[in-house]
């Protein structure tokens, strides 16, 4: 699934993430979810996530 719908993320699902400072390389972090910073219902490039580990960015992909 990708991150672009809201409704598809709760906190403790693990995701992909970019990074802002990784958005040109599209290179991607690995976490779990620990509060959602998108209020809007979907969002085009990605909800915006903060991590248990304090990383924010946003979700490319949920792993299940």
């Amino acid at each position: 699934m990708n991150g672009q719908t809201r409704k598809d993320i709760n906190p403790g699902v693990t995701v992909d993430i970019v990074l802002k400072a990784d958005q040109r390389s599209g290179k991607l972090t690995r976490g779990v979810v620990k509060d959602l910073l998108t209020n809007s219902q979907t969002h085009p490039r990605g909800i915006k996530v903060r991590l248990t580990d304090g990383q924010v960015g946003r979700v490319q992909e949920i792993i299940n």
